[in-house]
């Protein structure tokens, strides 16, 4: 979250309750954030990073923050900002549902595939997505993104969630003319254009998360639903992309997985639908609230 430009790491309440409910991220508006960049009195100052390299200690150092009632600050005095913005690695899944993968006209992969986002792509839950000036083919992918909470190298699909804090919503925005036209068969050039990966509300824990293999997971754009699924069509459940990645590179403490989007994108429409300025696109997923979007030129943002 930012107060007065600073950015600060916060827990989202929902009052009188000490502690905030999965359904309000989606239902209703969290009326108070409490500050814990306040309460920490480490030196250097509490970042995300830092938060989540806490793991157990740092949760339980939230939990008891939340519950001294000190340190609110009504959400209307805030804006929140992406839960994490500088992770270590920002990876993606691709063609993780079925019904996606064959609207693309694409195999379902046998192993997981996988490409990257830089961190320039990340933004808020509630800020603007800029069009880029030199692509006319940008598509939305409502996506549940797992958030690494501690060290993974190596590790079997039975122990990998261990290795998770929780979950957010993204929007893996994609320029699609970029990705399979021009880019050489290489999808990083469509995907990581500024502000290509809105995420948020907040990092959702896995104690109140919920079932996040059956859960809804929806996008709309203007109002009208365009995506419409469960996340029990994942074909690599969050358990085997966790574990396969880990064989692959290290993951570390605030890591963010994009694990795919359901069928329902501009791509696999007919006629294609592309966004344009002035759309607004909400990504919702059952249990981890929403974030909503308005599509820009990039002449016109701020």
């Amino acid at each position: 979250m930012c107060i007065r430009d600073r950015s600060r790491v916060g827990a989202l309440v929902d009052e009188p309750d000490a502690v905030i409910t999965a359904n309000a991220l989606t239902s209703d508006e969290p009326n108070m954030v409490v500050d814990l960049s306040a309460a920490w009195t480490e030196p250097g100052g509490l970042c995300m990073r830092r938060f989540l390299d806490g793991g157990a200690d740092a949760l339980a150092f939230c939990e008891q923050v939340v519950q001294s009632g000190y340190h609110r600050v009504p959400t209307s005095e805030i804006e929140l900002c992406a839960p994490i913005s500088n992770p270590e690695k920002l990876i993606c899944i691709g063609l993780n549902y079925s019904d996606h993968a064959k609207e693309c006209g694409l195999p379902l992969p046998e192993k997981p595939v996988v490409f990257a986002k830089f961190n320039n792509a990340i933004t808020g839950p509630n800020a603007d997505v800029i069009l880029p000036p030199n692509s006319n083919k940008i598509d939305y992918e409502v996506e549940m993104v797992i958030v690494i909470g501690k060290k993974a190298s190596c590790v079997h699909e039975a122990d990998a969630l261990d290795h998770v804090v929780g979950y957010t919503v993204g929007n893996d925005v994609s320029a699609r003319d970029w990705q399979i036209e021009w880019g050489g068969s290489q999808w990083i050039t469509g995907k990581t254009f500024d502000t290509f990966a809105p995420i948020g509300p907040a990092i959702v824990t896995k104690d109140i998360a919920g079932d996040v293999e059956n859960a809804g997971i929806r996008c709309f754009v203007n109002g009208v639903p365009l995506q419409n699924s469960t996340t029990s069509f994942l074909h690599f459940k969050c358990g085997h992309i966790v574990s396969h990645l880990s064989h692959l590179m290290t993951l570390q403490p605030g890591d963010l997985i994009f694990t795919g989007t359901p069928p329902g994108v501009g791509l696999g429409r007919n006629p294609n639908v592309w966004l344009q300025a002035g759309d607004v696109v909400v990504c919702e997923i059952d249990g981890l609230g929403k974030i909503t979007n308005r599509c820009v030129p990039k002449l016109d943002a701020h």
